[in-house]
């Protein structure tokens, strides 16, 4: 395939895959951010493919034009004006071109889950709330919805019932709760298959969340989910603990 990503890839589990997560890393990181994160997921039992896209190189207006690893550009503090449409668009049909990809190496995309950190769990959410055919899941982890305004015209009628993660810092200064609870509370709206859960934490994960993540991905890779409700939000039990683990970059 043409213009396809640079990518890094680990397999979970014994044998050939049969289900593939395709996790996309925060501003400035890239691919091997949240490959050592992928031991306290506890997918031993699923023979699974993590593939973790490298974002292109591009300057990045709200750090002074630095050139940097970046799905799309930030304009605004805020993160809810002046979305750049162009470089969130562009990256979508990259994502799309790597859906295509495990598609062609024999995994169905209801055996495919898309997630994201921050500027990443972005475009996983703006991809799998568009994309045609029924994914197993999206896990959105510190982040926002991008061009919202869009999602009703845009959305795809395949995955309103899709499992939808999404977690978020209580003391996130980067991307604030706000921005989270935001994009909660638009996507029940609309009916969306929904978890939500608060950390008492910063712009990074922690142990608690990477095993409830490690959780979700074992329920939605099993084939024999319940069937959802859609517009249904289910709080997940967080422990108050201190952090534990931290990963990517805190400038997204």
């Amino acid at each position: 395939m043409n213009n396809i990503l640079s990518c890094e890839e680990h397999v979970a589990g014994n044998g050939d895959p049969s289900f593939s997560v395709i996790w996309l890393h925060g501003l400035g990181a890239d691919g091997n951010d949240f490959i050592p994160v992928l031991p306290y997921l506890n997918l031993n039992g699923l023979a699974t493919r993590f593939v973790f896209p490298n974002a292109p190189a591009i300057p990045v207006t709200i750090n002074s034009g630095m050139v940097m690893p970046a799905w799309y550009d930030i304009r605004a503090g805020d993160l809810s004006t002046r979305h750049d449409e162009g470089g969130i668009r562009l990256s979508a049909r990259q994502i799309e071109g790597l859906l295509a990809r495990e598609k062609e190496r024999g995994i169905p995309a209801e055996r495919i889950v898309l997630a994201g950190f921050s500027q990443g769990g972005a475009i996983a959410l703006h991809v799998g709330l568009r994309h045609v055919e029924q994914l197993a899941g999206v896990i959105a982890l510190s982040t926002y919805l991008v061009l919202e305004h869009t999602l009703d015209e845009e959305r795809s009628a395949a995955n309103t019932g899709t499992p939808i993660f999404q977690v978020h810092g209580s003391l996130d200064p980067v991307v604030e709760v706000q921005r989270g609870e935001a994009c909660r509370d638009q996507l029940a709206a609309a009916g969306y298959n929904l978890e939500w859960s608060t950390y008492p934490m910063r712009h990074e994960v922690c142990m608690e969340e990477l095993v409830a993540v490690g959780g979700f991905l074992r329920r939605v890779l099993s084939l024999d989910l319940p069937s959802p409700r859609p517009g249904r939000i289910r709080p997940v039990s967080c422990p108050d603990h201190g952090l534990s683990r931290k990963s990517g970059h805190r400038t997204d």
